[in-house]
């Protein structure tokens, strides 16, 4: 919604105030009308957040996804249980070999390491281009866009595990070496989809599209796309090896990750750089020494 006020002329003429018809003379030098935020750079898109909006959305959902998590770990919410008389034969095709073979147990460590660099990139990075624009607000934008692809990530994963509930690899060899088995432990049950390839995926794409956004024509977003497929690939893979996750867990994870680490840069996205949120501006009347006045505000 925009809100404009509009202050006629104002004259002093013999000690008091009287309005007379805003001054349209063409020799003014002040104009009335608002001017963009910075001066635009033709072909150049840049990004646009709202302090206020955006950060709520950030705390919204990461809060969420945190209670999730924490209900999660009360283990209050019973795990799906592996039918004694379940064929792994109606599996998925890819995902057969996961119950089949035996766990890494070292690879759940290498996928937290990878999700942990993938994090520590999505900080680092809108620092960087902050300093390679030598603007604050550069990095600043980033770094707000890279948060909100994480918490919406973070929030939509816990979301699905917790209504599928899908017992994990782990839980299926456990299931037939003991046939006794009963999962009491609610982690067992959510393998999909893959939160590690799910956050590390979505950190990976807002990076790539704000390099190939800001950096076009450089050799800086293909790095930034190889680099970042390479990890996702590397923690989806070791989260396979570790008995964590079936194939189509970790694909589901990384497409979920990186279609909303696409989507949240690309509705902030604007072609040109809009108005100011508040104008002021004054133009001097036509006639004596009053002048116009004009407020705009977007709110």
């Amino acid at each position: 919604m925009q809100v404009v006020l509009g202050i006629g002329s104002i004259l002093w003429s013999r000690g008091a105030w009287a309005q007379v018809v805003p001054a349209r003379a063409a020799e003014r030098k002040t104009s009335l009308e608002p001017k963009a935020a910075r001066p635009t750079t033709p072909g150049r898109a840049t990004f646009h957040v709202d302090p206020i909006a955006d950060t709520g959305l950030i705390v919204l959902s990461a809060g969420f996804g945190t209670v999730l998590e924490l209900i999660n770990s009360t283990g209050e919410i019973r795990p799906q249980q592996i039918s004694r008389d379940f064929d792994r034969n109606e599996l998925i095709g890819i995902d057969r070999a996961s119950v089949t073979g035996t766990p890494d147990p070292h690879a759940g460590s290498r996928s937290n390491l990878g999700l942990g660099a993938a994090i520590a990139f999505g900080f680092v990075d809108p620092v960087l281009s902050g300093f390679r624009e030598h603007s604050v607000q550069t990095g600043l934008v980033d770094g707000m866009l890279c948060a909100e692809s994480v918490s919406l990530t973070f929030a939509l994963t816990d979301m699905v595990k917790i209504a599928v509930r899908r017992p994990r690899p782990r839980a299926y060899i456990d299931a037939a070496a003991n046939p006794d088995y009963a999962s009491s432990s609610t982690d067992s049950a959510l393998s999909f989809f893959s939160g590690h390839a799910s956050l590390t995926a979505a950190v990976g794409a807002t990076a790539t599209y704000l390099a190939f956004t800001r950096s076009p024509h450089t050799a800086r977003p293909w790095v930034t796309l190889s680099v970042s497929t390479a990890l996702v690939s590397f923690v989806s893979i070791e989260r396979v090896r570790g008995g964590k996750h079936f194939p189509t867990d970790v694909i589901a994870g990384a497409v979920a990750g990186a279609g909303i680490g696409v989507l949240v840069p690309h509705v902030h996205r604007v072609e040109n750089v809009e108005q100011r949120r508040v104008w002021v501006g004054f133009a001097p009347a036509s006639v004596g020494n009053g002048g116009s006045l004009s407020l705009t505000g977007a709110f």
